[in-house]
């Protein structure tokens, strides 16, 4: 989900007070004073949600897992998800602004081939290490594109693998365009890829010879390139219709990514999976 929530908030908040004001008849109408908005100042979403995905990066055998999810707001700090992780935001959003700036640090954990793995033959390979990727992450918001509550972002995470497993370099670019359907439903459409140095392509694509002999998978060797492009749909729906006043919300999520370059000719996808990957998620989330 990369994208900037608490901006989203800010829109959701203006719809719910342009819905919610009253208008008053009056030769001399005193300005109406906003409602109180759970949004306002510091809060906290915390949910957890039931995800489909691929077993590993270029399976064709899916997996059940949990899905955690907390976002906000502290001081001034936004923090969001990213993946199993989390991005801190630290420049402050301006009310009203047209264009706002994004950048702090992220951090992603990668559990890719680490467990789960459905299929024999790349089991044999044997499993891999866990990965914790850290860097900064930084983009521009521009607000109010093509009605008074949505926005379009474009953002970049830059992370180095810290934990010794792959020990490379992933590069993710993201766009996202956000717009409230009402007070109660929002939605997101959001298209990235990613970019990975021959380290990363190499430990999680490349067959070695005594791979080969376990599995009976070709050789390969990866090297660095465009791992793969996805687009996401995003949908939110606050469940007691007004999304300004917290509590209990439910959340979609579904993608679509296809494997580029060497990850999609490395045997583990083009022999035992699929360039094709599909990921759902369904969850609860409740915001005070």
């Amino acid at each position: 989900m990369k994208n900037s929530n608490i901006l989203r908030h800010t829109a959701l908040l203006s719809l719910g007070l342009s819905l919610s004001s009253p208008l008053l008849a009056q030769e001399d109408p005193a300005p109406p004073q906003p409602e109180k908005s759970v949004f306002d100042g510091d809060y906290l979403t915390a949910g957890v949600g039931v995800a489909v995905g691929p077993s590993y990066e270029g399976s064709d055998d899916y997996t059940i897992s949990p899905l955690p999810v907390v976002l906000g707001s502290f001081g001034g700090i936004d923090f969001q998800p990213r993946g199993p992780g989390i991005a801190f935001d630290v420049i402050p959003d301006q009310d009203g602004a047209k264009v706002d700036f994004i950048f702090g640090p992220v951090v992603r954990a990668r559990f890719d081939r680490e467990n789960s793995i459905k299929d024999p033959v790349v089991r044999s390979l044997g499993k891999l290490d866990f990965a914790v990727e850290v860097g900064p992450f930084a983009g521009i918001q521009v607000n109010r594109v093509l009605n008074p509550y949505d926005s379009l972002t474009a953002q970049v995470d830059v992370r180095w693998d810290v934990a010794g497993a792959h020990d490379g370099m992933v590069v993710y670019p993201s766009l996202t365009y956000f717009t409230p359907l009402s007070q109660g439903v929002v939605t997101s459409l959001s298209f990235s890829g990613e970019y990975v140095d021959d380290n990363y392509a190499d430990y999680y694509f490349s067959i070695s010879p005594a791979g080969s002999a376990a599995s009976g998978l070709p050789t390969f060797t990866a090297d660095s390139g465009w791992k793969n492009v996805s687009a996401s749909v995003l949908t939110g729906v606050d469940l007691d219709g007004d999304v300004t006043n917290g509590g209990f919300s439910l959340i979609f999520l579904g993608s679509y990514s296809r494997m580029l370059g060497d990850p999609k000719r490395s045997p583990v996808t083009s022999i035992r999976g699929s360039a094709d990957q599909f990921f759902g998620a369904i969850g609860v989330g409740y915001t005070f």
